[in-house]
């Protein structure tokens, strides 16, 4: 089977790991500090503070900006689960914005009629890595004096309007996941990039218990080295130095990976371009598309299912993305309801992710462009 995305890890990664594993530092060592380095620089941010995961870099990021109990964010449905639950780990109630059924982003159009008094964070999804139109949601939240948090962890590597993702031009911080099926690998974790030295200083405490070692931060009187405070309930979010030193390695193969996926969609688009049978996805003039997914829309939504089961049958490892996060049942207790977002429900009912992932070989491309084309022939024309 041929899985809609997987890692690409060579004998340089591996051979990066097994040296860390001979040093006398395989947790907190310098490596944490030098892929946060590489990775500021890459992305040009002034501060990068990696994580154990996507979700915990996501709930850091709220933190540091000030969600807390009682406020409201607005984000997308269309999304994982952990974009929104980060916030209620802090208490704070997540308001679904519907979204745009191109690039299924967030409709910026209708952000303002989502703003309320208790609103303090915008949180917009680069879906499939099409980064959002991050002006206009920048100038929304400028008009009411709201945070933004870019959940960035589909979109490593892209840009927008010429400026990397990360760079954090138009927000406060924004927020990666080095899961094994994104852009590049740590096995588990994740990032958060800021240009705010306020919110740098409250992640890397937030991943470390809300401890602080820093001598001008200290209420109670400095007693030794051995000395250090604690002023805020944070957690143990920190990524291992095994992990940091595969995603140096891997970060260095980035731009290589994301110029694959690229010629994967374009492949991809030339052949499905005419179809009679889905959409398929766009990419705006003002985006550098990242690709981590290849996301069709069936024509027909009641023959989505049908679509999808025969392509697994045949050997593709396709996926949906995603169910509404609002439909599962832990959110339809908190009273949410189905109907609340029908553009975002509708783009669910009609998507399948296609397989795109760097280390597809041609054949393995051209296979998949046979087996796409057959079946919905075989499901359409009969």
């Amino acid at each position: 089977m041929i899985p809609y995305g997987r890692q690409w890890i060579d004998d340089e990664d591996i051979n990066a790991v097994i040296d860390v594993l001979k040093t006398d530092f395989i947790t907190q060592g310098s490596r944490i500090r030098e892929f946060e380095s590489l990775l500021a620089e890459y992305l040009g941010a002034k501060y990068a503070v990696v994580f154990n995961s996507g979700t915990s870099a996501l709930h850091a990021a709220y933190f540091a900006v000030g969600l807390e109990q009682g406020d409201e964010f607005i984000t997308s449905p269309l999304t994982f689960v952990a974009t929104s639950n980060a916030g209620l780990f802090l208490g704070a109630r997540p308001v679904f914005c519907d979204v745009e059924m191109d690039t299924g982003n967030l409709n910026v159009e209708l952000l303002e009629e989502k703003i309320t008094s208790r609103t303090k964070l915008i949180v917009p999804v680069h879906y499939a890595g099409h980064p959002c139109d991050m002006e206009k949601v920048k100038e929304v939240a400028d008009k009411y004096g709201l945070h933004i948090v870019e959940d960035a962890c589909h979109a490593l590597g892209a840009k927008y309007r010429n400026f990397k993702i990360g760079s954090c031009k138009y927000s406060d911080a924004t927020v990666f996941s080095f899961h094994p099926v994104k852009h590049i690998t740590t096995g588990e974790g994740g990032a958060v990039l800021t240009n705010r030295q306020d919110i740098y200083e409250k992640l890397l405490m937030f991943r470390n218990h809300g401890i602080t070692k820093d001598k001008r931060k200290f209420i109670n009187h400095w007693e030794g080295e051995w000395y250090y405070e604690m002023h805020f309930l944070g957690f143990n979010y920190r990524m291992s130095d095994i992990q940091a030193t595969l995603g140096i390695s891997q970060l260095k193969k980035l731009d290589k990976f994301v110029k694959k996926r690229r010629k994967i969609a374009k492949t991809y688009n030339e052949a499905f371009r005419s179809n009679f049978y889905f959409e398929i996805p766009p990419e705006k003039d003002y985006v550098y598309h990242a690709y981590h997914l290849y996301p069709i829309k069936v024509k027909d939504r009641e023959k989505r299912k049908e679509v999808f089961d025969l392509l697994r049958r045949k050997g593709l490892g396709v996926q949906v993305h995603y169910i509404p996060v609002y439909f599962h049942p832990f959110y339809q207790k908190l009273g949410y309801f189905r109907g609340e977002c029908p553009v975002a429900e509708e783009f669910y009912e009609r998507e399948i992710s296609l397989p795109i992932y760097p280390r597809m070989t041609d054949k393995d491309v051209y296979y998949i462009l046979e087996i796409v084309e057959g079946v919905f022939r075989e499901i359409y024309e009969n």
